[in-house]
């Protein structure tokens, strides 16, 4: 368990380190890397039409989720809040992930089978832990008007919403019968393996901060 832990936490870290890179980088790198990663996906999600009849459906929400990407991600001060999005999706698979295993307990639904109460829960603390620990590195604060009490609710809903993607994506997996998305990511499989809760909380990651919602 240990290990696979550590393998899923090393490509979780080199994942924001790729991702903090391009952005320094610039926006050349950092589109084409948003485009290069929404065509891997869109293959992947091919890979599911088996059985399927929302295939349609999910090539139009992985473009308006890639279009948020592509809007948080060329803009200054929405690039601090994506990355926020980021870590709080990443903590929410990692506190799943670690709680389950150790504490275990009540199956969460028969779709995931490897989902736990105990790791719903591990999620949304692990979540709120490292969301505050990148907050107090960045300003985000300074332009948000989310106060202290509105952020966290924020911050669990997000990690709610990524949770709820893991488990859509984990369906579609078991109606296609099969595994993983693909096997490009050690310790995690396909990429939509690795983002599937991302890409269904940075829509409404965007609809949060654009339409105040919370504010």
């Amino acid at each position: 368990m240990y290990q696979e832990f550590l393998k899923r936490f090393i490509s979780s870290l080199i994942l924001i380190i790729i991702v903090v890179f391009i952005i320094i980088k610039g926006s050349i790198f950092l589109n084409l890397f948003i485009l290069i990663c929404f065509f891997v996906s869109l293959y992947e999600w091919y890979k599911m039409k088996k059985n399927n009849p929302y295939y349609f459906i999910g090539i139009v929400f992985l473009f308006l989720s890639f279009y948020s990407v592509y809007y948080f991600t060329n803009s200054e001060i929405d690039i601090s809040f994506f990355l926020l999005i980021m870590v709080i999706c990443i903590s929410t698979d990692l506190g799943g992930y670690f709680f389950g295993k150790i504490f275990k307990g009540k199956k969460l639904t028969k779709i995931s089978p490897n989902k736990t109460y105990s790791g719903m829960l591990g999620s949304f603390i692990l979540s709120i832990v490292f969301a505050y620990l990148f907050l107090e590195k960045t300003d985000i604060f300074s332009y948000l008007k989310f106060n202290s009490k509105n952020m966290i609710i924020f911050i669990l809903l997000i990690s709610l919403i990524s949770q709820i993607g893991d488990i859509t994506i984990s369906y579609f997996k078991r109606k296609s019968k099969i595994k993983n998305t693909g096997n490009i990511l050690p310790g995690h499989g396909g990429l939509l393996d690795r983002i599937d809760g991302m890409i269904f909380a940075f829509p409404f990651g965007y609809l949060f901060l654009h339409l105040e919602i919370l504010i």
